[in-house]
Order: structure tokens, then sequence, then C-alpha cells
């Protein structure tokens, strides 16, 4: 018997393949969707790259149906997304486009798995950006798509959102997670404040096990000062 059922959309990313793994050593039944396949999940759903957002969506709702042959989901997580800098002088669609794309529509089709597979009291995590609170002038693109990303948190955590009674929304706004591509990068940054992968898994954990959960409709800042990790809710 499994714990539970999960799906976690950008399950091959870092992140998301962080989470596919403490999930499974956890004992649940894990689907990953993603541009491309982790074959570490129990089902992985590869969602084609050049479809439209309605098709991606349709596509991801019925592969996810069909692989639960009826049973319902403890948490959809999403934690798929990209950056992009730049300001409005140069690029300013093409790099906006390349985060809606990245985050909107992946956490908008999430939503949609959500409303159709989801069991009540169940889990839909979404991934925000703590600099989106703010102006993002230096990567208005990925500001843009964060932001829109914090409105859907709220949009669903009301009532008549669509989604089953009981459901937690929240969006973790992680400042910088400690990833290769990262440390890659930033190799001179202080990554003591970087916030563990793991970290980021176990909260998500204890969440979809009805531990400790947030207000429904957070938005979460995940501050990590000397390795240590606390959430602060933005108001």
């Amino acid at each position: 018997m499994s714990a539970g059922r999960v799906v976690i959309y950008g399950g091959k990313g870092a992140l998301g393949s962080a989470c596919v793994d403490h999930f499974k050593a956890n004992n649940y039944w894990v689907g990953s969707i993603d541009l491309s396949e982790n074959d570490k999940a129990d089902v992985s759903i590869v969602v084609p790259r050049d479809g439209s957002w309605s098709e991606q969506e349709a596509m991801v709702v019925g592969k996810v149906g069909e692989s639960l042959a009826g049973e319902k989901l403890d948490a959809v997580i999403c934690v798929a997304g990209g950056w992009a800098g730049g300001n409005a002088k140069k690029d300013l669609a093409k790099n906006a486009e390349l985060m809606w794309k990245q985050s909107v529509w992946t956490s908008s089709i999430s939503a949609a798995v959500a409303a159709q597979h989801l069991k009540e009291c169940g889990l839909l995590a979404l991934t925000g950006a703590k600099p989106a609170l703010e102006g993002t002038p230096g990567m208005i693109g990925y500001g843009m798509a964060k932001a829109a990303v914090h409105q859907l948190t709220r949009s669903l955590a009301g009532s008549n959102s669509g989604l089953p009674g009981g459901s937690l929304v929240v969006s973790i706004l992680p400042v910088t997670l400690d990833t290769p591509m990262n440390r890659k990068w930033m190799p001179d940054a202080d990554h003591g404040t970087w916030t563990p992968l793991t970290e980021v898994a176990g909260l998500l954990l204890n969440w979809t096990k009805v531990q400790e959960r947030p207000k429904n409709g957070s938005l979460l800042q995940l501050i990590t000062k000397s390795g240590t990790t606390e959430l602060i809710a933005a108001e």
C-alpha cells in the first residue's frame, strides 16, 4: 500500500527531482509532469514542447486521469519554472513569453489537474518568487509571471474557485535554492542563505500529510540564514 498519491509538475528539474525522490522514499505513488521523462517516478508524463496552452492542459489533465484509474491525489505540486533577466529595452516580449510558459502555464494547468483529480482537503502547492512581491526592473518578464502565480494562488484559495472542499492552496516563494546550476553560476555567493532542496521537499511532504499546514492562500517566503530556513508569510 502506498502512503498516498502526488503529482509533481516540473518533476525533472532540480527541485522537482528532489521532490520525486523524497515522496518516493516516503512510500508515495508519484507522477512526474515535465518536458522530459523522470524514470524514478511511477508515471512520467512528457508534455509536448510545441503544444498550445489549452492543448497542454487537455493532455496533462487527461493523462493524469488515466494514470490514477479512479483514485484521487493527495497533492498537486508545481515546481516548474525558470529564470530570465532583462528590462524593457531589449527582448521584453521574448523573455516575458518564456517566463509565462514556464511559470503561469504550468501553474494554471496544475490548478486544472487539482480541480479534477485532487481529493478533498488535498494540497495544491505552486511556486512564486519573493522578488516579485515588489518591482523587478532587472527581470521584468520573470516578475510579471511570478506575480501572476501569486494572484492565482489567492484566487484558488477563495470560495467557488473550483477546487475540492477543504483544499489547501499555497505558494512557496524561495529566494535562492541550493541547486547545482546556482552553485555553478554563483560559486562565491553565501550558500548559507540558500534553501536546500530537501528542506523544501520536506515542507511539501508535511503539508501533504496535513501536518503543520499554513493558512490557505498563503504566499510563504523561504528565508534561509546560516543554513536554517524559516517560513514568513507575505502580507
